[in-house]
């Protein structure tokens, strides 16, 4: 094993995917790579873990969930396979009620869908739905090569890159808001468009329907490209572990070395520019590159202060936002049911789940809120501090389609993954709000398939805090930035101190597993540099 240098020609704080596709690139053109991680494990929140204590042999999941954004032309340059699992019903919309009761199935069988929304909803959604996945494609595919490149303004990339017709409906949708953008297309059950508002613009945010933004976000959630994929979100097979894994191994064999449980105090600065870091141990190590894979807080928290430019570190400041999601990691000991859904269904358990405010409505039964007038109730309870009484879930059970993640007893690894609750309680915290938070959230799930709560053998709860304190990322936001934050106006990979850079989720394109700022950043050292 390769023992830790004293000086190296790029030095990465962090281990994250984006860390470790930058390793690979900047490592296979011939420069000396030292990745340093704070954590005993790599891939930062791409990881797979055994946390549960009474269940040990089960795997899971605890960070990111799914694999759907990574570009496929990333894979082909770092000349890497990452074995993914098509998801087939990819969404799932149960309601409460028992058998006849409403519910949504997509999935690859159209034809089924569409008899769905024709019994359940009206022509009108089913024209709506079409209407909007034939533009949501034009434009991921117009967007992509953007993804792989430095980033320019909303305008400049309209000009670009997005066909004429099209510019100034994404010159809308980057800036304005998930619910102003699902209007459009005339929807007639509202439950539609809080599903498609929570799932694609609400995601991973510090923000509600109605802000600036968050189509930005919507459309960042629909740039699902991978061969197969069919503009879906995949599984990685042996769960996200595996990702970071076949990057680790990647830059490993380039000649990068990668050393876990070595956290940084302090990048060093001397004559206006970056040349190295030292350890929280007191090791220095020195080199010609420093790369923060870090999220971009932490990495200007590392620098002394008032060696980055005012401009960068007043902006990035403004953008700054703590998370306002909450995830439950559960272990199950079988598989629940959902009484509105016919028994000859197809498995619904390899879907992204959605447990939302105003379903009950649909199904006849009593309901306060119209769906989106609940989605804002929420979000008015976040801000005031509140934990909300109904959020929005998105409910994951991927080991029917990954049984490698399965102890011996079959146990399942399942997931809620919870938009919004507040980084910072009112009038209580965390430690005291959490285990009955936890109660709560597992009796919105018995509504829909009851029961459920008597399966969960353990469980591993984790509020914005814990996310902070598990991954190690500030104010435990998911996406670094919020993704409410486009293009150039993100983390640029070059800062603006000779020698530091960064890339991670909070530089472009956007937060999620995507790895493309890791590509990028690691472009633009090799030019800066000349090799």
């Amino acid at each position: 094993m390769r023992s830790l240098p004293d000086r190296a020609d790029v030095v990465i704080i962090g281990s994250g995917h984006n860390g470790l596709v930058s390793a690979v690139l900047l490592a296979r053109a011939g420069l000396d790579v030292v990745v340093l991680e704070a954590a005993d494990v790599i891939g930062g929140a791409t990881r797979t873990e055994h946390p549960f204590a009474k269940v040990p042999g089960l795997g899971h999941s605890t960070g990111s969930y799914l694999l759907g954004l990574m570009p496929p032309e990333l894979l082909r340059t770092l000349d890497v396979d990452i074995p993914v699992l098509r998801r087939d019903p990819h969404y799932f919309l149960p309601t409460p009620g028992g058998p006849g009761s409403p519910y949504l199935l997509f999935g690859t069988d159209r034809e089924a869908t569409r008899a769905q929304f024709e019994r359940f909803f009206s022509p009108r959604d089913i024209a709506a739905d079409e209407a909007l996945q034939v533009e949501i494609a034009a434009l991921r595919a117009d967007l992509a090569p953007a993804w792989l490149q430095e980033p320019a303004s909303v305008e400049a990339i309209a000009d670009r890159h997005i066909r004429p017709q099209l510019q100034s409906t994404f010159i809308d949708l980057v800036r304005g808001s998930v619910a102003d953008y699902l209007d459009r297309f005339g929807f007639k059950s509202e439950l539609l468009v809080s599903m498609y508002a929570v799932t694609d613009g609400l995601s991973g945010l510090n923000a509600g329907p109605d802000d600036p933004g968050t189509g930005h976000n919507f459309l960042v959630h629909n740039m699902c490209r991978l061969p197969g994929s069919d503009g879906t979100w995949m599984i990685a097979a042996g769960g996200m572990g595996t990702v970071s894994g076949t990057f680790a191994a990647a830059a490993r064999a380039a000649g990068a070395g990668i050393f876990t449980g070595t956290p940084v105090s302090a990048v060093t600065v001397s004559q206006g520019a970056a040349t190295g870091v030292v350890l929280a141990d007191g090791r220095e190590i020195t080199s010609r590159v420093v790369l923060g894979a870090c999220d971009p807080y932490q990495l200007i928290s590392l620098v002394p202060e008032g060696a980055l430019p005012a401009a960068l570190t007043d902006r990035m400041a403004a953008v700054r936002r703590p998370g306002t999601t909450l995830k439950l990691n559960l272990a199950l000991s079988g598989l629940p049911r959902f009484p509105c859904l016919p028994e000859d269904a197809a498995s619904p358990f390899g879907s992204t789940i959605h447990l939302l405010p105003g379903s009950a409505g649909l199904a006849g039964l009593t309901e306060t809120d119209s769906p989106m007038a609940a989605l804002r109730a929420m979000w008015a309870d976040v801000q005031a501090g509140r934990l909300p009484a109904e959020p929005t879930i998105e409910w994951y059970l991927h080991t029917t389609v990954d049984p490698s993640l399965q102890d011996s007893a079959g146990h399942h690894s399942s997931a809620l993954f919870v938009q919004s609750v507040p980084y910072t309680l009112a009038g209580t915290t965390w430690d005291e709000a959490l285990p009955g938070y936890a109660e709560r959230l597992l009796d919105i799930v018995d509504r829909y398939a009851p029961g459920t709560s008597s399966l969960v053998a353990d469980m591993m709860p984790l509020s914005p805090p814990g996310i902070e304190r598990h991954f190690g990322i500030t104010g435990g936001h998911i996406h670094h930035v919020d993704n409410t934050v486009a293009f150039n106006e993100r983390m640029p990979y070059f800062t603006g101190l000779d020698g530091l850079y960064a890339g991670s989720a909070g530089a472009h394109p956007a937060g999620s597993v995507i790895g493309a700022a890791g590509h990028n950043a690691a472009r633009r050292i090799l030019k800066d540099l000349g090799v």
